[in-house]
């Protein structure tokens, strides 16, 4: 299923003549959609499922810059504290991915940054004060001709504050003096402007999902202490750990680091992780080779906010009317997300019963007939991104099936079977219809039935297991001997009898 391009990539040629007066989108179709309509629904959703604002008098955030389809939602959930605010002017501090040995902060002189949603506008004028305040800072439009880091946060900042302008800088490797120096500069050049600055990085790339997630919530719980030379000492420690194949914990340190020391200035005391994921937490990511990604919002204060239930018992498979209608909206979105704007939503782990490891099945109706269904009986992954990985393969990948199309969505039922683990049988006579699933192995070859599939298709005992056999591409009556029976329950829950 390739879904990590959302369109033929726009290739602008940027020349002399255009004399850097508007910077052309370099990453539109590859990073995030080239299509202001698709751009604009994609923005919109990750938004409409962003968490709430928990911050007073935002003045910065740090967020990633990957690939929406990856990092777009936690993108968002940082994005999105700042909505209440009136900010004139943004500032977005970019990650130098494509010049070497840069030692300053290249900021950007010209008119504006085009992506599908229009021209954001620069301000020349405070770029132009930046530049001189600040010795660490050079104007330079070379980094950021080819450089996403920026770009893929124009048009969030499109979205929520359309009449904002911009000030794009791209923060070179230097020593962290120049970093903390170049924030108090900022910090100061801000002051009584209706503000923002925006820190684009992403965390831990490439280790497996276990050792992200210990990895980067020690890297932003340094962030959010808002020392940065703790920020420092946490990365270089980590990195000392030599953990299996991380080359970064943090690809955009430096801005980090910039935006870290101007709240300081700008008088928050700490930050507040907002969220964070890596890249394997979506239906279509790998689990072991990820990257990883946080929002942190720095503001002057916070109120909490209860993001979720934590009352279930995580030992028991016991999934609340709320939880379960979570997973079946998750289950639809994900389908329809996916063919609307070639994106997923990331499944919110809020709950205990949604972190919970069980084996599932997502079953697709289309008018009481089966339109799909896919499952996987041994979980390698929390249950609710089990179901929007499921969710996925059973509209998309089900080879008894064409791939649902999105025409078809109005008229498909989403049904969740929520798995206990198998337990191995002495005997058919074990086995009871209507209670129980049912693994059958033989030669080599083995097949599924779900508790309901029996009830609901009016087969006694014998009857279903004879079915059975056949679907194991065995003899009707190869079930009678020699055979290894397996038996599961479930927790089913369909569309029409819990939304």
């Amino acid at each position: 299923m390739d879904i990590l391009r959302f369109a033929a990539p726009i290739f602008t040629i940027w020349t002399a003549q255009d004399n850097g007066q508007i910077r052309p989108p370099a990453v539109a179709g590859q990073f995030y959609p080239n299509s202001p309509a698709i751009l604009k629904l994609a923005i919109e959703k990750f938004l409409a499922d962003a968490l709430p604002p928990v911050g007073v008098n935002p003045f910065a955030i740090v967020v990633p810059h990957a690939g929406y389809i990856y990092s777009g939602q936690i993108a968002a959930d940082g994005w999105n504290q700042t909505r209440d605010g009136n900010y004139e002017l943004i500032v977005v501090l970019g990650t130098n991915h494509t010049i070497p040995n840069l030692r300053k902060i290249a900021l950007y002189q010209g008119k504006g940054f085009q992506t599908p949603l229009g021209t954001a506008l620069i301000d020349t004028e405070f770029t132009s004060r930046l530049l001189s305040l600040s010795p660490d800072c050079t104007m330079d439009n070379a980094p950021h001709t080819r450089e996403h880091s920026v770009e893929v946060q124009i048009p969030f900042a499109q979205t929520l504050f359309p009449n904002a302008k911009i000030v794009a800088a791209i923060v070179g490797e230097a020593d962290p003096g120049t970093y903390t120096r170049f924030g108090k500069t900022l910090a100061f050049a801000l002051n009584k402007k209706r503000a923002l600055i925006v820190a684009s990085s992403d965390l831990s790339h490439y280790p497996s999902a276990k050792d992200a997630e210990e990895v980067d919530l020690k890297t932003l719980e340094a962030v959010a202490s808002l020392d940065t030379e703790l920020l420092r000492t946490t990365i270089r420690n980590q990195m000392a750990r030599r953990i299996a194949n991380l080359s970064t914990c943090a690809c955009g340190e430096a801005p980090i680091t910039v935006a870290m020391a101007a709240g300081r200035e700008m008088g928050a005391t700490s930050g507040k992780i907002i969220s964070h994921a890596h890249s394997g937490n979506i239906p279509v990511g790998e689990r072991d080779r990820v990257v990883g990604y946080g929002a942190v919002l720095i503001a002057a204060g916070y109120n909490e906010v209860k993001t979720g239930e934590t009352s279930t018992d995580d030992r028991d498979v016991n999934i609340s009317l709320s939880d379960r209608r979570y997973l079946l909206r998750l289950a639809r979105e994900t389908i329809s997300r996916f063919l609307t704007v070639k994106m997923v939503p990331l499944p919110r782990l809020s709950t205990p019963a949604r972190r919970e490891k069980h084996g599932v099945f997502v079953t697709l109706k289309k008018r009481g007939n089966l339109r799909g269904c896919i499952g996987r009986l041994v979980p390698d992954r929390p249950l609710a991104e089990l179901v929007a990985a499921m969710a996925l393969e059973s509209a998309f990948e089900d080879p008894r099936f064409n791939p649902v199309t999105a025409e078809e969505l109005p008229d498909l039922e989403v049904e969740v079977s929520v798995l206990t683990p198998m337990k191995r049988v002495s005997g058919v006579n074990d086995i009871v219809i209507g209670r129980d699933g049912v693994m059958l192995q033989k030669g080599g070859r083995s097949a599924v039935f779900l508790p309901q599939v029996a009830p609901e298709q009016g087969w006694q005992r014998d009857e279903m297991l004879s079915h059975l056999s056949m679907k194991a591409g065995l003899p009707a009556d190869a079930w009678k001997k020699d055979t290894i029976f397996s038996t599961f329950q479930a927790i089913v829950f369909s569309e029409s009898e819990t939304l």
